[in-house]
């Protein structure tokens, strides 16, 4: 018994450096970890305070991992902008330019939709500056050049443009926000009610993949809608 408290007591004195770069990592992961949780509910507005505090952890050790909030944004949120990049350039790829704009549009607003803070980052926010900006401006070319093949093969209206789609994304955000709770995925009936609408053959309808809300449903998400609101001191 001696013996093995003396090892692991050698042990921990020869090697403090690598236990103490294990815990640096381990906070690093959980700050993450939280904050990606709290970016996807609540969007940038939240604090170092709250995600240290959701992460278990001390404000002090949140600011020695991450000196500031746009540090740990650009950390969180720039492989999520790599993977919006990811799906314009596999849209592109299609043949059918209407299959690769749908290809598109589900995969950056299943992206955007239900994470507020990848949203923000998207639409634009203080916090974005630097490697960040400069993922975001390989994005537009490619959904431009996917929305003029789109146009040329005579499957997307001529009128829609690149600029659009940040605003569908916004309005699939919007709709998630406003009755998400009530209704999960609500958003992707009301973008397919918008998609059915650029298509220049508009001969057959998407079948909506999610139900209407009742009128009870409606009532409960206006009531959550006004209570955020009011929390936020909008009204």
């Amino acid at each position: 018994m001696r013996e093995n408290l003396d090892h692991s007591f050698d042990t921990a004195s020869v090697h403090p450096e690598r236990t103490l770069r294990r815990d640096a990592e381990e906070n690093r992961e959980r700050i993450l970890h939280a904050a990606k949780i709290l970016f996807a509910e609540r969007g940038l507005g939240v604090t170092l305070d709250d995600i240290g505090h959701h992460a278990g952890l001390g404000v002090a050790t949140v600011y020695r991992r991450f000196p500031n909030k746009v540090a740990l944004v650009e950390a969180l949120f720039e492989q999520r902008v790599i993977e919006l990049i990811d799906v314009a350039r596999a849209a592109l790829a299609f043949t059918d330019a209407w299959e690769g704009f749908l290809f598109l549009m589900k995969g950056i607003l299943t992206l955007e939709a239900e994470d507020r803070g990848l949203r923000e980052v998207i639409l634009g926010s203080e916090c974005i500056k630097g490697r960040l900006d400069d993922l975001k401006a390989e994005v537009a070319p490619l959904i431009e050049e996917l929305i003029s093949k789109a146009q040329a093969q005579g499957a997307l209206r001529q009128d829609f443009r690149a600029n659009d789609v940040p605003v569908l994304t916004a309005m699939a955000g919007a709709a998630q926000e406003y009755c998400g709770i009530i209704s999960p995925g609500i958003w992707k009936r009301y973008v397919a009610i918008v998609i059915d609408g650029l298509k220049v053959d508009r001969s057959t309808c998407t079948p909506l993949p999610q139900e209407a809300l009742d009128q009870n449903q409606l009532h409960q998400a206006m009531l959550g809608w006004r209570t955020h609101r009011l929390s936020k001191g909008h009204d």
